[in-house]
């Protein structure tokens, strides 16, 4: 008798394959639009559910979380709003220079962040056009965005921390299930039969499959169906 096979247990939705909800509880967001002014850097942590140290910001009654950028200390102060380029100072894209390195940038104004949020990354802002603020990302593509979206000067923290090799599988182990993630990941191709769509000494020639976009989990493997297949007719 075979065991429920991992795409089934990971569909089921238990506990093992969740994400641990304690790890995530700081939430990286900006202030409301209505305040600006001079701002202090109550504390630098780390969090488990971030590649980068978090920095918990204070600015009159409201705190929130932001990625530490390269320098950044506790007790010091930084600009929301403004003109001012400094490290740290929160900014419209439409205030900044062109050349300038910003992170934790807002998909659309008053979002809280969305793009740049991982250790050692920092986009640049490339040109200034009537459809928005052209930005590079860290994979050279460029991005057209809102000039009212905000965004963090400098550099995220914590660059290289990738780079530093683990050794242990036990604390690989831990790393991965510090954010829920399924490790180790075996290949489908070399389990047995009983415990994958893949699985078996024969056939080991892979060939693509579609699974139906209803397919339960377990039989999901593979490629996504897409929506049609052939050449399009004009």
């Amino acid at each position: 008798m075979g065991k429920r096979i991992i795409q089934q247990a990971r569909g089921h939705g238990s506990l093992t394959y969740r994400v641990r909800k304690s790890a995530f509880r700081h939430k990286i967001k900006y202030p409301r639009k209505n305040i600006e002014g001079e701002a202090e850097i109550v504390k630098i942590f780390n969090s488990p559910g971030h590649s980068a140290p978090l920095m918990k910001i204070k600015i009159s009654e409201e705190v929130f979380y932001s990625p530490a950028f390269k320098g950044a200390f506790e007790g010091q102060k930084i600009i929301i709003g403004g003109k001012k380029i400094e490290d740290g100072n929160i900014l419209n894209l439409k205030e900044m220079p062109l050349g300038t390195k910003i992170y934790n940038i807002e998909s659309r104004p008053g979002d809280g962040g969305k793009f740049i949020r991982t250790a050692g990354s920092s986009a640049i802002i490339n040109k200034k056009s009537e459809k928005g603020i052209i930005v590079i990302m860290p994979s050279k593509k460029e991005k057209i965005i809102n000039e009212k979206c905000r965004a963090t000067v400098g550099t995220i923290a914590g660059h290289g921390q990738k780079e530093k090799p683990v050794i242990k599988a036990g604390k690989k182990y831990y790393i991965k299930k510090s954010k829920s993630k399924l490790w180790p990941r075996t290949s489908a191709v070399k389990m047995n039969v009983i415990d994958h769509p893949f699985g078996s000494g024969r056939g080991k020639r892979i060939k693509s499959k579609i699974a139906k976009r209803n397919s339960p989990p377990g039989k999901k493997v593979g490629l996504i169906r897409p929506r049609r297949t052939g050449r399009k007719k004009r």
